[in-house]
């Protein structure tokens, strides 16, 4: 638990100036939805919703997006900041000087009932550091959430798994979970020993990972679940085309909901972490995240295989245009696209046309519309004005 008694001085003053009390629940979450900050698997960018922020008065209030679609406000934190592992990335890392506490799994029930039955949040997003070992800190998750259920809490729960859980762990969380992630972090072992000494890539992340797959698709007991997880990008020496290929295999080969970015912000990891000294800015590498996040919508909603992602010789994306507008770019033989005649699918490849626009498309097609120019759409803007050059009326 973080805080300490102070020292008791030799002279005489009121016992009540002298005992410095242990901090509160409140002023735990301070410190600990603080740190949470650093586990960004509920966050991305690709919507006014979706960007990273809180709620101004309640550190611990996350507006998010849901794996499944919607939006909805999570009580975001961590049950502990202590952690015994070496994550070079993470200024939580063992050895690190950071202000230490913990939460009991009853405190955190009750701070998390108080506020849902005030009606501020509406389910739970919980993670953790690593306290002692892998599944001491997953029985302290699972209890947190087990209060909940025998509490009648019926709601959205995301739960974090830990790298290096057993099975039986892993198991127990999935009963009791609406959602769970455990982060991949990088893409591929040799990218994973520039992160960290005290885990292993194959036996810690990827075998649970797989785990979590094969549980949810053997049967109706876990299949409910949604899986997520989340790469650091740029505190690794990994590529672009490396990313995508790993999100393409954990959609098409594991089944998981989502795959989420978070940018490795210089200053934050330890001296050595090969994201330090990337030739990228901070900001820069915020935009890298981005065009991943605009990646993985080409992948998901769009129909794009990876293969298809537009990248440069260097094996990344183009940090200047979005990856649908360089795919475009680079194959002209592909347009125009008739906007009267062809298929959803081949409007979706028109940069600055998305879904909603193109559902509208079609629907003014079935009731006879010719569309003689984007001006029917009732619409203008700049990303009209990028499709205009990629379309036949």
């Amino acid at each position: 638990m973080c805080g300490a008694a102070a020292a008791i001085s030799a002279r005489k003053v009121p016992m009540s100036l002298l005992v410095k009390s242990s901090p509160d629940t409140s002023e735990k979450l301070t410190i600990l939805s603080r740190d949470s900050q650093y586990d960004l698997a509920c966050a991305c960018a690709t919507s006014q919703d979706e960007h990273r922020r809180r709620s101004k008065e309640h550190k611990w209030i996350y507006p998010v997006t849901l794996p499944q679609g919607g939006t909805t406000y999570l009580f975001k934190t961590l049950l502990s900041n202590e952690c015994v592992n070496n994550c070079r990335y993470c200024p939580l890392r063992v050895g690190s000087d950071v202000e230490r506490c913990s939460l009991s799994p009853e405190e955190l029930a009750k701070a998390f009932l108080d506020y849902y039955h005030s009606g501020r949040v509406s389910g739970l997003f919980l993670s953790s550091g690593v306290t002692r070992n892998p599944d001491t800190t997953m029985e302290r998750i699972n209890r947190t959430a087990l209060i909940l259920r025998r509490m009648r809490f019926k709601g959205y729960i995301h739960l974090k798994v830990i790298p290096g859980a057993s099975e039986s762990a892993i198991r127990h969380c999935l009963s009791l979970a609406n959602a769970v992630s455990l982060n991949i972090e990088t893409a591929g072992e040799e990218n994973f020993r520039d992160l960290s000494t005290t885990k292993d890539y194959l036996r810690d992340i990827i075998k649970p990972i797989q785990l979590i797959s094969r549980l949810r698709q053997a049967g109706p007991v876990y299949n409910r679940v949604k899986q997520t997880t989340q790469f650091v990008v740029g505190a690794a020496g990994e590529t672009d085309r490396q990313i995508i290929g790993y999100s393409w295999k954990l959609y098409k080969e594991l089944g998981l909901s989502r795959v989420y970015f978070s940018a490795y912000q210089r200053g934050v990891g330890a001296s050595d972490v090969p994201g330090e000294r990337s030739a990228l800015s901070n900001s820069g590498l915020l935009t890298r995240e981005h065009r991943l996040y605009q990646a993985d919508w080409l992948i998901r909603k769009y129909g794009f295989s990876a293969e298809e992602i537009p990248v440069d010789a260097q094996g990344n994306l183009s940090l200047e245009a979005d990856p649908k507008e360089v795919w475009a770019k680079s194959h002209p033989e592909f347009f125009p696209v008739n906007i009267n005649k062809d298929s959803a699918f081949r409007l979706l490849r028109v940069p600055g046309l998305g879904q909603v626009t193109i559902e509208r498309i079609l629907a003014l097609r079935k009731s006879g519309v010719r569309l003689r120019s984007l001006d029917t759409l009732g619409r203008q803007g700049r990303l009209f004005k990028k499709a205009q050059e990629y379309l036949a009326f």
